[in-house]
């Protein structure tokens, strides 16, 4: 089986690279499964339901979050109802939707779990405990689980990844928007990487406007900071190989489509 996860969608940019890119990279690598990170695709802050499911028809199986979930009000009036989205589980228990789905792929179930760091990251329950946990509980279906860590440390990261080596199959970390070039697999089989990038705009600062972004590092005043509706545009994502008897992985190969980087159909 083959997982292809596309990394922090950032508004209509974001979106556009996703509607362009992810039939092309469907067609160049057949994966089973697709993952899209997609808490900053509502102007960079939040989703929709609308947005939610132009991921889906565009050919994501499941949608993760991260810190800016609650961002966007509209979340509050599907989450409960949709069952692809997946907000971090050790979010407090009282918050609405889940942290674990499954997907079933070709009789295969595969399941997503979403956390969030604690480290330089708003409160929430401790990400280690709570993995523990639902990895046990996902067992209990499949052994094949892909889990989005969406964190800012990139020891916390790294901490995530040795804790689940042979647990989970793949440990892949969100939220920083600079794609990590320490893609690996650990000793015990899980796949490993510190961020898997953004998908939005090229020649911003994180995805958003590098004037408003300057101006905050060199006044120290506040600004508020918009997603660029116009310029070039990047994907970032990764690509895992499992084993579907063991739910390890066999590969990962990082993917980075942009000016610097074109896409490559062959």
């Amino acid at each position: 089986m083959k997982i292809l996860f596309i990394g922090d969608v950032v508004g209509s940019p974001g979106r556009d690279m996703v509607r362009t890119y992810l039939p092309k990279l469907k067609a160049k690598y057949h994966p089973q499964l697709t993952i899209i990170n997609g808490e900053n695709a509502a102007g960079g802050r939040g989703i929709t339901e609308a947005i939610y499911r132009f991921f889906l028809d565009a050919g994501a199986n499941v949608i993760t979050l991260g810190n800016h979930t609650w961002d966007n009000k509209d979340i509050f009036n599907f989450i409960e109802e949709v069952k692809y989205l997946a907000r971090p589980a050790n979010f407090s228990e009282n918050n609405p939707g889940t942290g674990l789905v499954f997907s079933k792929i070709n009789n295969l179930e595969v399941a997503v779990i979403s956390l969030q760091g604690r480290t330089f990251m708003p409160a929430s329950e401790c990400p280690f405990q709570r993995a523990e946990m639902l990895v046990e509980k996902a067992k209990e279906k499949t052994n094949i689980i892909f889990i989005d860590f969406h964190a800012e440390a990139t020891s916390e990261k790294q901490a995530m990844g040795w804790f689940l080596d042979g647990k989970a199959t793949a440990v892949i970390g969100t939220h920083t928007h600079v794609q990590t070039a320490d893609n690996r697999i650990l000793p015990n089989g899980t796949a490993y990487l510190s961020d898997v990038g953004m998908t939005g705009p090229y020649d911003g600062i994180l995805g958003m406007e590098r004037s408003a972004v300057l101006k905050r590092f060199t006044t120290g005043l506040p600004v508020r900071f918009e997603v660029p509706k116009t310029g070039r545009h990047q994907l970032s994502g990764c690509l895992i190989d499992v084993n579907e008897k063991t739910g390890m992985a066999n590969s990962i190969e990082r993917i980075m489509i942009n000016d610097d980087h074109p896409f490559v159909d062959f």
